[in-house]
């Protein structure tokens, strides 16, 4: 038994291993890739300090500053994973390996486990490069932060995006000349009704209800609750348990559904390598 787990941890650590070389092969887009991603990150912050001087001295622009910087992070860590998995069919089919993996005897939930600690990962360190930098540049000070409280919340959004991410690497799979453009209405649909860069009250009434079934809305509130105001721990757990039950309930549905998916694509012939 503990032969054979240890047995699927290996199997599951090759394809972080895979990725990891993946990365470095294409070190290049990793860095076209950060360098959008700190300017994106930037300009969005900087909208706070535009806002101080539009609005007069009624505005706190550091205040501002902080919210977006904190609702820009947040929602770059969610979508990098959300992107590393949905894009495990992309991958595959761009290095020709498509159908070498997923004929291969071995079981998706171990393949997919490793997609998934690789997406972490690489998600929080890429995130975090970027807060290095927009900490320095606008000289935010976070010593009245909860940083445990919040990486608990990125934590348990980790889970809930890992779920979501599974259920839509489905597309790409069933349809493979548009299904990795269709992620992105997926990810975009999050992305308006979540509160990234607002608050969710500003939302007309029908897209407030569904922020209620975006695990990205607690996400982002308990870390900035926990960021803003210092909120502790016990405090967070109305937003922390929201997004782990999405995640527990996302995560084995969509197991199930790509499974279901993987079997018809067999039998349909959409595993070819330029589809």
């Amino acid at each position: 038994m503990v032969s054979s787990a240890f047995q699927e941890m290996r199997a599951s650590y090759a394809f972080v291993e895979r990725n990891i070389y993946l990365v470095k092969r294409y070190w290049t887009w990793e860095m076209v890739w950060m360098t959008y991603s700190i300017t994106n990150s930037l300009s969005v912050s900087y909208i706070g300090m535009g806002m101080e001087q539009v609005g007069g001295e009624g505005v706190d622009g550091r205040f501002l500053v902080l919210y977006l910087v904190i609702g820009t992070l947040v929602w770059r860590y969610l979508a990098t994973i959300f992107y590393w998995i949905t894009d495990i069919i992309g991958l595959e089919r761009w290095e020709g390996t498509i159908e070498y993996t997923l004929m291969a005897p071995i079981r998706r939930i171990t393949h997919m486990t490793g997609q998934t600690m690789f997406a972490v990962v690489y998600s929080f360190l890429f995130t975090s490069v970027i807060l290095l930098v927009t900490v320095e540049l606008f000289d935010i000070n976070l010593d009245q932060a909860n940083i445990f409280g919040a990486t608990v919340v990125l934590l348990s959004g980790s889970l809930s995006f890992i779920g979501v991410g599974i259920v839509g690497s489905i597309l790409p799979l069933l349809f493979p000349e548009r299904g990795a453009q269709m992620t992105h209405v997926i990810i975009a649909t999050l992305l308006l009704i979540s509160g990234v860069y607002y608050p969710v009250d500003v939302l007309p009434d029908l897209l407030q209800k569904a922020a209620v079934f975006s695990p990205a809305t607690y996400v982002l509130q308990g870390v900035r609750s926990a960021m803003l105001d210092g909120t502790a721990l016990g405090s967070l757990w109305s937003d922390i348990w929201p997004a782990l039950l999405i995640g527990v309930i996302a995560i084995p549905v969509g197991l199930q559904v790509f499974r279901v998916a993987e079997r018809y694509a067999k039998r349909t012939g959409k595993l070819s390598r330029d589809g």
